[in-house]
């Protein structure tokens, strides 16, 4: 198992928090995606997976929900 820890800006709600984990979850490989809300600013997602993450794919489901990665 495989723990990457990046940044999201823009996140404000639960339901922002949901979708940037239910694309991300989406990843092959992911088995669990937290996300520590940090309303309006920076929040910290933790990401589990069964290897390591291509950054790319990361950044392009977290950009399909609508958020940035810092």
């Amino acid at each position: 198992m495989t723990t990457t820890t990046i940044t999201v800006s823009g996140m404000t709600c639960g339901h922002c928090v949901a979708s940037v984990k239910e694309e991300i979850g989406a990843l092959p490989g992911v088995s669990e995606v937290t996300v520590d809300l940090n309303a309006g600013g920076d929040s910290p997602v933790t990401i589990t997976s069964a290897d390591a993450l291509d950054a790319a794919d990361v950044r392009a489901a977290v950009d399909e929900a609508g958020y940035e990665v810092r």
